[in-house]
């Protein structure tokens, strides 16, 4: 039988989770505002390409930057649990 499990491991994989997550949007936000650049370079910058490119951009910066930063705070965690450097 097995104790309570540890609140602050389950909101350390939450957290991870919703990072990971976090990174996945923002980089895939980053490709689709690549792609629209690029269909504008082709095709001429009219509103649509250009509205859409920087949009996901912004978009994807809001996304990336906090869960590049918890992503790592993660990891320092896990890695100060596994080395006792607290």
């Amino acid at each position: 039988m097995t104790g309570p499990a540890d609140p602050v491991l389950e909101r350390r994989q939450r957290l991870a989770r919703l990072a990971r997550t976090g990174r996945r949007l923002g980089y895939s936000l980053y490709g689709v505002s690549l792609a629209a650049f690029v269909a504008g370079f082709l095709i001429g910058f009219t509103a649509g390409p250009a509205t859409v490119a920087a949009i996901t951009l912004i978009v994807g910066s809001v996304l990336l930057a906090p869960s590049i930063i918890i992503g790592y705070g993660v990891s320092a965690a896990d890695r100060a649990d596994r080395d006792d450097d607290w």
